[in-house]
């Protein structure tokens, strides 16, 4: 739920998110899942809590698992965002603006997978994550250079690789389409 006089990390997951988790819950495949991971943000952690309910398991928050630092200009409206997340993809090894450096957050974001991979209990992995670490950790799993067009059309969506070879199963899916799969 975007609010411009609150910081992004603290923005509650939306109710269209909350209804997005709550049907993707009932999906069969979630059965596998042995434990979720989520970041620190709030959206996040909200949507982890709506999965772990349902799982009876909790979740595990990690700072390091967070979306790419933009705390450096702040809330940016609709049009300039999304000009500074196309100049994040195109310009990775640049700081825009004072924004973490894509190259930087993916090597975050892939040094917490192999983290979350190697301390996991039995049962499948499930991060919860944000749109632009997602998709600067699907480029390093589908050996992708870094690039916006990877990046998931709107929030709310799934991507999988499997273990432990690490290959990435299918890119970026509505979570609406995940619900009806039966296993992954």
């Amino acid at each position: 739920m975007i609010d411009d006089d609150v910081p992004a990390p603290d923005w509650p997951l939306s109710d269209m998110g909350q209804h997005r988790m709550v049907s993707l819950s009932r999906a069969p495949w979630l059965n596998y899942v042995g434990h979720i991971y989520t970041s620190t943000e709030r959206k996040a952690q909200m949507a982890g809590d709506i999965l772990c309910e349902r799982l009876g398991i909790e979740s595990t928050a990690r700072a390091d698992m967070g979306e790419n630092d933009r705390s450096a200009t702040g809330f940016l409206p609709g049009a300039e965002f999304e000009a500074m997340a196309d100049a994040f993809f195109a310009e990775p090894d640049m700081s825009v603006r004072g924004w973490e450096r894509a190259v930087d957050a993916q090597d975050r974001i892939v040094k917490a997978a192999v983290d979350v991979i190697a301390k996991a209990p039995k049962g499948d992995i499930l991060c919860i994550g944000h749109g632009a670490v997602g998709t600067l950790l699907y480029c390093h799993y589908a050996e992708l250079p870094i690039s916006r067009v990877y990046d998931q059309k709107r929030g709310g969506c799934i991507w999988q690789m499997t273990l432990p070879d690490m290959k990435v199963r299918h890119g970026w899916r509505m979570a609406e389409e995940m619900t009806a799969i039966s296993t992954l």
